[in-house]
């Protein structure tokens, strides 16, 4: 009798090790947008530049599709913004977002969705950090005292939020720290650019750079007009989402007194694969490549440690914005506006 209880137990015990689900191997990423800006997203990873997938959005906006990945940080571009997320196999991430009001409307639910919600309300956060101009007019001692706030608010953010993986939290307070030296270099970064660049001040300039069309351009070859200038990488997702922004301002703009110059800062040897998109994506304007990439002194005299940047001239050559609204800010137009360009 013991004997048949046995078996029969371990029959049992191999039928549920038998039937036990094995965990996928991919993420399953689906959702809904509404007011879609295109046929399909963009994931891109932020770790490994050769991982994108093109998912298919239908026409009622939803899409579907899975991905085999690494478990870390992605982009999701939709042709117009783009917002972060993690990714994991295993995980059912379902989004849903508005574009009218693209990163108020970002909700996530299924697995993985608490550390994608964190994301997406941290992202609005930082958004509104990095475009306080008032921090740069602090003096040392209150924006000191102003940057421990603001850590001691991503903490307890990040505290608050239940069912985070340990990894996730361990990365994500590194990630604040980070954050932290990057508000601090925003700060001098905005400080400098109203003593030493700030509006009405001569330029810095360009001299000699390359230019995709043939020859060299400097900033002196373009007095008598405005200058808008784009600073990028081929490498910046953040500066691609700008393309279709500035081709339609140069479409707009295409008879007024204003020239549009973007400058690659990309390292030395990726010389072609700057003129490679600068075709393939039919890049428009003066599209110029930085002599010394971010070392190069045009970069370096404008502060410049992060992009896009965008940078307004006017035709004397005297600075109206050194840290001027990108293409797809409205306020651009209100300022060509304000300046009858």
């Amino acid at each position: 009798m013991k004997i048949k209880n046995l078996m029969y137990l371990t029959i049992v015990t191999l039928t549920i090790i038998c039937c036990k689900q094995e965990p996928n191997d991919y993420v399953m990423f689906s959702g809904k947008i509404t007011n879609q800006n295109s046929d399909s997203l963009v994931i891109s990873s932020q770790t490994d530049r050769h991982f994108q997938k093109r998912i298919t959005v239908a026409d009622d906006g939803t899409f579907s599709d899975t991905l085999n990945v690494v478990t870390g940080r992605f982009y999701v571009y939709d042709g117009t913004e783009m917002t972060e997320l993690q990714l994991e196999n295993d995980h059912d991430v379902h989004l849903t977002l508005d574009t009218n009001q693209f990163d108020e409307s970002i909700v996530y639910t299924g697995s993985g969705a608490n550390a994608n919600n964190y994301l997406a309300k941290k992202a609005l956060y930082q958004e509104a950090l990095l475009t306080d101009k008032t921090l740069g007019v602090m003096n040392k001692e209150d924006f000191a005292i102003k940057l421990v706030t603001i850590e001691s608010d991503y903490i307890k953010n990040l505290d608050m939020v239940l069912g985070l993986d340990i990894d996730f939290i361990d990365n994500e307070k590194k990630e604040i720290t980070k954050l932290m030296s990057n508000i601090e270099s925003y700060q001098s970064n905005q400080h400098s650019l109203i003593t030493v660049v700030g509006k009405g001040k001569n330029s810095p300039k360009f001299i000699s750079y390359l230019n995709s069309a043939g020859g060299t351009t400097s900033l002196d070859d373009l007095k008598g007009k405005y200058v808008y200038i784009d600073v990028w990488a081929t490498w910046c997702v953040p500066c691609l989402v700008e393309i279709p922004f500035l081709k339609n301002l140069e479409k707009t703009y295409q008879n007024k007194n204003i020239e549009f110059v973007s400058i690659s800062v990309d390292e030395p040897n990726d010389y072609d694969k700057w003129k490679t998109m600068v075709i393939e994506k039919e890049l428009g304007g003066i599209q110029l490549f930085a002599d010394k990439a971010f070392k190069s002194e045009f970069i370096v005299n404008y502060f410049i440690n992060s992009i896009p940047r965008f940078i307004l001239i006017d035709p004397k050559g005297y600075i109206i914005n050194p840290d001027a609204p990108k293409p797809s800010n409205n306020k651009l137009k209100e300022l060509f506006n304000s300046l009858s360009i």
